[in-house]
C-alpha cells in the first residue's frame, strides 16, 4: 500500500529547485482538487456527448445499412424486371415478324384475289366494255356542210373485251364464215398436224364457238355551261414565237385594265386549233370582252385582230347502249393448255381457215392462255 505522501501530488515550488521539498499547504491541496474536479467534469461532458455522437453513428450506420439492404433489394428486383422486359420484347418482336410475314403473305393473296376480281368484273360487268369516248377540248370554228348533221357528233368507237384465259378471238374476212362456224357451235381441232396419221395417233381438242356481242352507245347527249370568267381567243397570227411567249404577251395585254381586262388567272393552248382560253380571277371581266367581238392586241411589232369568243365546257349526260353483234368476229373457249402460246395460235389459225372445215381466210387472231386474262379492242369494222 503505498504511503499517504505517494497520494499527494507534488507541485513545483514558486521559485525553488525541484530538490528543494518545502510544505504543500492546504489552500494549494485545495485549489488542485478543485482544477482536478472541472477536469474530471470536462472528461465526464466529454465522455457523454461522445457517447450521444456514438449512439447518433450507430443509428445512421443502422439506416444506411437498411437502406442498402433496400436498394440491393431494389436493385435485384429491377434487374429481374428488366429480364422480364426484354424477353417480353424479344417476345413481341418475334411475334411481330411472324405477324408482318403474315400479313406480308395476306396481302400477297389479296393482291392476286383483287386482280381477279377487277378481271372479273371487266369481264361480267357490261359498262366496263363501253366504248372509250375521247376527253378532248373541242372548238366550233363556224364551219357547217350539212344541215342535217349539226346536231351530229361523229365518234370512232372503241370497245375494250374482257378475254378469260383458255379463249381466243378469230375474226375472218367473211361474215359468212364466222356465222358458220358459230352455227356449229363444237369444234374438234387436230393438235397433231397430219390428216395422213391414224386415229390412234391423232391428239384432238373440243372448243365451243360463240358469237361476240358487245354494248355500243345509240345516242350521246352532252350538257353545255358557258364559263363566266373565261374567254376564247381565235385568228392568233403566226409571228414565229414560241407558245409560252405568245401566253405570256396575251396575258400581260388583257391583265390591264384599260384594255377592258383585268387579273388573268390561267391561260392555256387548245391542242390543234391555234386557239387560246385566257380565265379570269374576278368575273364580270369577260362579258365585255366577249361583247366586243374584236379587240386589237399589240404582239411583237405588229397590232393583230383577235377574235373574242365565249367559252364553253361540256360534259355527257346520257349515254344510252345498244347490244351490237360482230359479224366476223368468234369467241373460242375451252381450250386447255397443252401447247405454248405462239404454237396454239398457228394450231388454230390453220384448223379454221382450211375451207374442208367450213373455216376461210383468218383476218386476225388473239390467244389468251389458261390461267391468264386479257384485254381486247375492239374498233369499227371498215372491212
Amino acid at each position: 500500500m503505498d504511503s499517504e505522501e505517494d497520494s499527494f501530488i507534488k507541485l513545483p515550488l514558486p521559485g525553488g529547485s525541484e530538490d528543494a521539498c518545502p510544505e504543500t499547504t492546504p489552500e494549494q491541496i485545495q485549489l488542485e482538487i478543485e482544477r482536478c474536479k472541472e477536469l474530471c467534469s470536462a472528461l465526464e461532458q466529454d465522455h457523454a456527448e461522445l457517447q450521444v455522437d456514438r449512439e447518433d453513428v450507430e443509428q445512421r450506420t443502422q439506416k444506411l445499412k437498411k437502406e442498402r439492404e433496400l436498394l440491393h433489394k431494389n436493385f435485384e428486383r429491377q434487374m429481374s424486371l428488366n429480364i422480364d422486359e426484354e424477353k417480353s420484347c424479344q417476345a413481341n418482336i418475334f411475334l411481330a415478324k411472324e405477324e408482318q410475314n403474315r400479313l406480308s403473305q395476306e396481302k400477297q393473296v389479296l393482291k392476286k384475289k383483287l386482280e381477279e376480281v377487277r378481271k372479273k368484273a371487266v369481264w361480267e360487268d357490261p359498262v366496263m366494255m363501253l366504248p372509250a369516248l375521247p376527253e378532248r377540248k373541242m372548238v366550233f370554228k363556224g364551219l357547217v356542210t350539212n344541215k342535217e348533221d349539226m346536231n351530229k357528233l361523229v365518234l370512232t368507237p372503241l370497245v375494250r373485251y374482257a378475254l378469260p384465259g383458255g379463249s381466243a378471238l378469230i375474226t375472218f374476212e367473211k361474215a359468212e364464215v364466222a356465222q358458220r362456224i358459230i352455227e356449229m357451235k363444237e369444234h374438234l381441232v387436230e393438235l397433231s398436224c397430219g390428216d395422213e396419221l391414224e386415229e390412234i395417233d391423232r391428239c384432238q381438242m373440243r372448243v365451243q364457238a360463240a358469237p361476240v356481242d358487245i354494248l355500243l352507245p345509240s345516242a350521246l347527249e352532252i350538257g353545255l355551261t358557258r364559263s363566266s370568267r373565261s374567254i376564247l381567243l381565235s385568228d392568233l397570227p403566226s409571228v414565229g414565237i414560241p407558245e409560252e411567249a405568245l401566253l405570256d404577251k396575251l396575258e400581260i395585254f388583257f391583265s390591264k385594265v384599260k384594255n377592258g381586262g383585268g387579273e388573268v388567272e390561267s391561260r392555256e393552248f387548245l391542242d390543234n386549233t391555234g386557239q387560246v382560253v385566257l380565265t379570269f380571277v374576278q368575273d364580270g371581266v369577260a362579258e365585255p370582252l366577249i361583247a366586243r367581238g374584236h379587240i386589237p392586241v399589240l404582239i411583237g411589232k405588229g397590232t393583230y385582230m383577235l377574235k373574242v369568243s365565249p367559252c364553253m365546257s361540256g360534259d355527257v349526260t346520257n349515254l344510252p347502249l345498244q347490244p351490237s353483234r360482230c359479224p366476223r368476229t368468234v369467241l373460242l373457249s375451252g381450250i386447255p393448255a397443252v401447247l405454248g402460246e405462239e404454237a396454239m395460235r398457228d394450231t388454230l389459225e390453220i384448223h379454221f381457215q382450211k375451207g374442208s372445215r367450213r373455216g376461210g381466210e383468218v383476218d386476225a387472231l388473239a390467244y389468251v392462255p389458261a390461267g391468264q386474262w386479257g384485254l381486247a379492242i375492239f374498233t369499227e369494222d371498215t372491212g
